[in-house]
């Protein structure tokens, strides 16, 4: 009679069918199941051999091989393929490239937000990937850090609340399900906290301090359902995040209840024997891994035998072995990949990618998530009164500026492919497709030119700028200096493009000096200056006092059309920042929610305050606030803080203004931040109308974290701050009491 095979019977309960295949599984087999390879080398080598239960970095008829080699396994246990895709599917040509986090972020808006998470997976779904190693939950701090732009920012609530939106926008409602991919909450965590913003520095942080600030998001992700965690790259009071038991096996596995998988960084492993030097050797690395809790080891090579000898010398439990493998196998079984090896359709997926529905949501999220600095009155834009538009600066159209990091033609992958050029529409693409005047272009300058060759491109810059009647100056960063390994020591703009925007100014007070008549004026016309940067810069004044800002971060694919149509008026600004921008690098950190305590609020030399707040934006309307009214003043901690305020647009244009809910905690029993957002709504206002906006959130949500490291309420009195920004001076303010 045959053997029944409990575990290729999709009917029975997953746990059973885990328990049925542990138990016909080999020590090599098992061992193998924790192993995730680059995919770059020979993988039917390396499967042979190694039996890993997954590949990274592979693409197209890559996935098929390696699915096709699963299928020889001896108990048919199929590979679990991944990839970075961070803001769309970012390795696969032509595939839509969203804004990067930091730019998606300042559109506020969830539900977008996950729309595209969900279009990243459908285009994932028919190329054999079914784990992207996303979202970033990393808290920014530093902004000398190479990865701010992958993070959503500086406020943990608003990190929480993204990331959610995007693991269930990747996850659907089922793993199984043909348009759903594994999501990843990384980098777990405290990996933003560097020293002098080196990245993968030792991270100063008490236990206090990563459950007051860094712990939260990845908490509500744990609740979200996230299906795995990844490991950050440094280490926490002598403990590299790997081998970290009390993050990993305490807080995580015992008091989150997170059942998922937990995949370490690239090589974080052997970092442990090569660079952190806390091992001797991979036997003991491999060992240690196992035991905190790691189930996936990635791009270890050296894991595959290090395990199998500390599971013969005793260092490594086989029963701790089984828990880490059931949870890979675990994962599996909920991706359905036993009955759906999810073998590639290229065909299909070449039909599916960049689809007109994709790129409209790319667009609107690039609408949204543009940021208006500032305005003096010179836009939008009045096309009637406009004969030619100058395009200047080195971002203007610069397709890998707009794509951002993790993407084609960054590297990331060791190839020199890049996305069609026809896919991106750059700054220049847009106001080109959008004006039907005269456009002139130059890029003014390169970031990484020479001094003689950016002169003469300088000189170019102010001459088309002299027959021109309104001028866009694109500034910003590029590759070089942005991402993993890739911190910069200042936040200056870089190569010529400071020279550039002083012989503009230049050129713009001689004409002035003149007298010239404003119609007569060329290089004297105000700038408008549009940031294309990974991360807020330390801005020269010349560009902040500009006559109008706007920030636009890695805006995607249809960043240029997005601002050609901001430009001109033909949809309002409503993004607002979830990130500080400092005056200078000195000021770091500059986020707005500061530990109170300090003696004085300024430096000698130079102020505390941002050059633009958190959650500062403005638009092409205004917005009046109303009395703040709580509904109730004297709560108890099973209650809900309930608060109206009355928005009113009092411009001539429809807009959506962006609600922001502060709290200050007025005396705590250890030292606490100034003010934290609490929640925040979205009101969308015709000319003229008024909405009363109604704020909620419970009472538990107003706890600090004690000297204990205890998360708790404590009972007192409260002030709930409501208005546009961070910036006290915005903020309507009304105190309520918790008994």
């Amino acid at each position: 009679m045959k053997e029944e095979l409990v575990y290729k019977d999709p009917a029975r309960p997953v746990e059973e069918r885990v328990e049925d295949l542990l138990q016909r599984m080999t020590r090599e087999e098992k061992v193998g199941q924790l192993l995730q390879l680059d995919g770059r080398f020979d993988i039917e080598k390396e499967y042979k051999t190694k039996h890993p239960g997954s590949f990274l970095h592979l693409l197209a008829e890559e996935t098929a091989q390696a699915i096709e080699l699963s299928e020889t396994d001896r108990l048919g246990i199929p590979l679990i393929l991944g990839i970075d895709a961070i803001h769309g599917h970012s390795f696969w040509k032509g595939a839509t490239i969203f804004p990067t986090q930091i730019a998606m972020a300042c559109s506020w808006n969830e539900e977008l937000i996950k729309r595209c998470a969900r279009i990243t997976a459908r285009e994932m779904r028919n190329t054999g990937i079914h784990w992207t190693f996303s979202p970033v939950l990393c808290l920014a701090r530093d902004l000398r850090w190479g990865r701010i732009g992958e993070t959503f920012g500086e406020d943990p609530y608003l990190i929480g609340r993204f990331a959610k939106a995007m693991i269930e926008g990747y996850q659907g409602d089922d793993l199984s399900e043909p348009d759903s991919v594994l999501a990843t909450a990384k980098h777990y965590a405290g990996y933003s906290e560097t020293q002098g913003g080196r990245d993968a520095s030792e991270a100063d942080l008490s236990r206090r301090k990563l459950r007051s600030y860094f712990l939260p998001p990845f908490a509500e992700a744990a609740k979200a359902g996230v299906g795995s965690f990844m490991t950050g790259y440094q280490s926490i009071e002598g403990l590299p995040s790997t081998v970290n038991a009390w993050l990993l096996r305490e807080v995580l596995r015992e008091e989150w209840g997170f059942e998922g998988i937990l995949v370490t960084d690239w090589d974080n492993v052997g970092t442990l024997v090569t660079k952190q030097k806390i091992c001797e050797d991979y036997t003991r690395a491999a060992a240690l891994a196992v035991e905190c809790g790691n189930d996936m080891m990635m791009a270890t090579p050296e894991f595959y035998q290090g395990a199998l000898d500390a599971l013969e010398q005793g260092l490594l439990d086989e029963e701790v072995l089984d828990q880490a493998v059931g949870r890979v196998l675990r994962i599996k079984f909920k991706l359905g990949l036993f009955e759906d090896r999810r073998y590639p359709d290229i065909p299909a997926a070449e039909a599916m990618k960049g689809i007109p529905e994709h790129r409209q949501a790319a667009l609107e999220l690039a609408r949204q998530s543009s940021v208006l600095l500032r305005n003096t009155g010179v836009l939008p834009l009045k096309e009637q009164k406009l004969s030619t538009i100058a395009v200047i600066g080195p971002n203007a159209d610069n397709p890998f500026a707009q794509l951002g990091d993790w993407s084609l033609g960054t590297g990331q992958t060791g190839g020199d492919e890049t996305h069609p050029r026809e896919a991106v529409v750059s700054v220049l693409d847009g106001i080109k497709q959008r004006f039907d005047g005269e456009v002139l272009y130059s890029p003014g300058c390169s970031i990484e030119a020479d001094a003689a060759h950016t002169v003469e491109k300088i000189d170019e810059a102010v001459s088309i700028a002299e027959k021109a009647d309104a001028v866009v100056l694109v500034l910003g960063d590029q590759h070089h200096l942005v991402g993993e390994t890739k911190s910069t020591a200042t936040l200056e703009l870089q190569g010529g493009q400071l020279e550039l925007v002083e012989a503009l100014q230049k050129a713009q007070q001689k004409t002035k000096h003149k007298g010239l008549r404003e119609t007569q004026q060329k290089a004297g016309k105000e700038l408008i200056v549009v940031l294309i940067n990974s991360k807020p810069l330390a801005l020269p004044k010349a560009v902040y006092e500009a006559a109008a800002v706007v920030e636009q971060f890695n805006p995607g694919m249809l960043g240029g059309t997005a601002l050609a149509e901001l430009l001109f008026g033909d949809c309002n600004f409503t993004g607002k920042l979830t990130i500080s921008f400092p005056y200078h690098v000195g000021q770091l950190p500059v986020y707005y929610s500061q530990v109170r305590g300090q003696h004085g609020d300024s430096y000698a030399d130079l102020t505390q305050e941002p050059l633009y707040a958190f959650g500062e934006g403005s638009s092409y309307t205004s917005y009046d606030y109303g009395e703040l009214v709580l509904e109730e003043k004297n709560l108890t901690l099973h209650d809900s803080v309930r608060a109206s305020v009355p928005v009113t647009n009092t411009g001539a244009m429809k807009g959506t203004e962006i609600v922001q809910a502060y709290v200050s905690d007025l005396v705590t029993s250890a030292t606490w931040v100034q003010m934290e957002l609490k929640t925040f709504a979205r009101v969308a206002l015709e000319p003229g109308e008024t909405k009363v906006v109604e704020l909620e959130f419970p009472v538990q949500d107003c706890s600090i974290v004690n000297a204990a490291g205890e998360r708790l309420v404590e009972p007192g009195e409260f002030e709930l701050l409501v208005g546009p920004s961070s910036r006290k001076k915005d903020l309507r303010a009304v105190r309520f009491s918790v008994c």
